[in-house]
């Protein structure tokens, strides 16, 4: 579903941008490429605002403060980054590797990837490249509805914690991003006691574990949801047990443009880890957190 309205939305805005083109092209050569530059300028003008906004929340926060040069460093690469996941590998490139679940058990660890909100499973695309190379077992769900709530994930990340268990005969690994860190809290909390016996470890990379401030700006159920230290996550939060968290590895960033303030992203009890400069979607795809994470996976 988030594919076919991401290649909606890029066919429209590229029809613009020609039509813009082709329209100006004698009279106004200059308002010709500002229509068909208007929308990374746009995204770039939204991006800039969202750090403008985590840097003065988190003036206010215990994690080390981010310099001027690491917002700015960050904001760039996040732009990059942004374009190439939401303008490439999740409306077309989304099932480039498909799930890798082999007949025979393995033995080996898998792993079960859940992403964040309005994303789908390319995010992971170089994730997936790695440990199919590998021939290591996965499965990375696509969270649906995309605006719906968080609650009714669970479900889907309980078959696919099964699937891989089933290929591997071990409990899996299972990693998250922003929002999907707290779809796998709240399967967990519904699975009943027995459910933090079906997982080896969960690694969340910018889960706004706490909420987050952006959060006031969303309508949809599962943004409502994260809102910072909101009814529905003091709900979840008291329905867990304390032991949980010392099975989570939790990345934060202090120049997270989504999550903030920074520390929202931690838990107590866990292994907090701080990505000291990374931005939010690059949190996902940093070649540094990628190898410790892979690293842990191939020791269990």
């Amino acid at each position: 579903m988030l594919a076919h309205l991401l290649r909606s939305i890029l066919f429209a805005m590229f029809a613009v941008g020609s039509a813009c083109l082709w329209y100006f092209r004698a009279e106004a050569w200059w308002l010709a490429w500002a229509g068909f530059w208007f929308p990374p300028v746009a995204l770039a003008s939204v991006l800039a605002l969202e750090f403008a906004l985590a840097a003065v929340v988190n003036r206010a926060d215990p994690a080390p403060r981010a310099r001027v040069r690491n917002w700015v460093i960050a904001w760039s690469r996040e732009l990059w980054t942004a374009l190439k996941v939401f303008g490439w590998w999740m409306p077309f490139g989304q099932r480039t590797v498909p799930d890798f679940l082999p007949v025979a058990v393995t033995g080996q660890t898998g792993v079960v990837f859940v992403h964040g909100f309005f994303c789908n499973r390319g995010i992971w695309t170089p994730w997936l490249k790695i440990l199919r190379k590998e021939g290591r077992a996965f499965s990375a769900i696509n969270l649906e509805p995309v605006l719906g709530s968080i609650d009714h994930y669970a479900s889907q990340v309980d078959v696919a914690v099964s699937r891989v268990t089933a290929a591997t005969g071990r409990p899996p690994v299972v990693i998250c991003h922003s929002m999907g860190g707290l779809a796998v809290r709240a399967w967990l909390r519904s699975a009943g006691p027995a459910a933090d016996q079906r997982i080896l470890r969960v690694i969340t990379l910018g889960t706004p574990n706490s909420g987050t401030w952006l959060a006031r700006f969303v309508r949809v159920a599962n943004g409502r949801q994260m809102r910072h230290r909101g009814a529905w996550v003091r709900q979840l939060e008291a329905g867990e047990p304390a032991h949980r968290f010392t099975r989570f590895t939790s990345w934060y960033s202090n120049c997270d443009n989504v999550v903030f303030p920074a520390s929202t992203a931690t838990l107590a009890g866990a292994d907090n880890r701080l990505a000291s400069g990374l931005a939010h979607v690059e949190l996902a795809l940093d070649p540094e957190v990628m190898r410790c994470c892979l690293e842990g996976i191939r020791a269990s």
